[in-house]
């Protein structure tokens, strides 16, 4: 019985791998073919993933129609544009004649503008050093946070001010902190006169700073959250188990989590270092003077586009482009050399 059994599971064995759909393949499915590599082919990964590609091609085509075609019109920066050359936009930019890297030369010539890339370095590395790891130490303080009301309270607060435009967020602050605001009349009750930081130059920068955290610390603090949720509650058992305390806890499982988020997002941020709030810091340039708000993008806005200078703008904000991807690329290479992934891989 047991020499008849045998060559019977055999058969059966090699039909069950010879067709397909048997059931030793109850899905009845063909592997997929792969390069020698182990890759997918091309061509069946388009197949298998039809579907999201379909969801993804509306905001492509958003992305393609409002980011990257616009990029063609830096080439105005090469020229002297002038729009009045006829009614369509794009004839007069091939009617417009060619200066090289005239419109160049000008923006470096000016002096105003090295001032606004001062202030616009400043106000970065401020908000780098000041408003970048607030959202990480919030996330860290809610998270801690054991009644699930009660955090969700506190978030609740600290998004609603996200949602908030910059008119409302600088009139919170001008009714404050401001000349007619509560603090300067309580000191006027008193005898001091003259309290009105929102005119203030000397602190301007911290005044856009304090802004800026108040807006968007919360907002920033989801992506934190998200990155805790993912941390298993396994290895903070274990490490309790070995004696770690809260802070240890937090230092040796907790902030390992967050590291590639953290490096993600400080690459991010300092490609867009040389972006500092244009609607921020247009509606205070009058208050504290150009000498102290006045950043690259108020810059290309006063000097070229209000002008009609578009050459000049244009040439501007394609210097400003290139070096905040230069920065880009900087930043992932040092993610990279701490073992990061960073925007791209290696």
């Amino acid at each position: 019985m047991s020499n008849s059994t045998v060559p019977r599971s055999r058969a059966e064995a090699k039909t069950s791998e010879a067709a397909p759909g048997a059931a030793g393949d109850p899905a009845g499915e063909r592997p997929e073919k792969k390069k020698p590599s182990g890759k997918v082919s091309l061509r069946l990964r388009l197949r298998r993933d039809r579907t999201l590609i379909l969801m993804t091609l509306p905001a492509i085509a958003l992305v393609v129609v409002f980011n990257y075609i616009p990029i063609l019109g830096n080439v105005v920066a090469f020229q002297d544009y002038d729009p009045y050359v006829s009614d369509n936009g794009f004839i007069a930019m091939l009617e417009s004649p060619w200066v090289g890297f005239e419109q160049f030369q000008r923006v470096f010539a000016d002096s105003a503008f090295w001032d606004a890339v001062q202030n616009t370095l400043v106000l970065f590395f401020l908000q780098l050093v000041l408003f970048f790891p607030i959202p990480i130490l919030l996330a860290l303080l809610i998270n801690s946070v054991i009644r699930p009301r009660i955090r969700a309270v506190s978030q609740a607060i600290l998004y609603l001010p996200h949602f908030f435009s910059w008119v409302l967020v600088i009139t919170v602050f001008q009714q404050i902190f401001g000349g007619a605001g509560i603090i300067a009349q309580t000191l006027r009750q008193r005898g001091y006169e003259g309290f009105d930081l929102m005119t203030d130059p000397g602190i301007f920068k911290f005044l856009v700073t304090a802004e800026g955290v108040w807006k968007d610390a919360g907002w920033g603090i989801i992506v934190f959250l998200a990155a805790l949720a993912s941390v298993s509650p396994d290895l903070y058992e274990a490490a309790a188990m070995d004696g770690a305390g809260r802070w240890r806890r937090m230092w040796h499982v907790t902030l390992p989590a967050l590291r590639p988020v953290i490096a993600l997002l400080l690459v991010l941020r300092v490609g867009d270092a040389l972006t500092v709030g244009f609607e921020q810091i247009l509606l205070q340039r009058d208050a504290v003077g150009p000498g102290a708000a006045e950043v690259l993008d108020t810059y290309v806005w006063w000097n070229g586009v209000r002008n009609q200078d578009f050459s000049y703008a244009a040439a501007a904000g394609l210097i400003k482009g290139l070096v905040s991807v230069a920065l880009v690329l900087a930043a992932n290479k040092v993610a990279h050399f701490m073992g990061e992934q960073g925007v791209y891989k290696k």
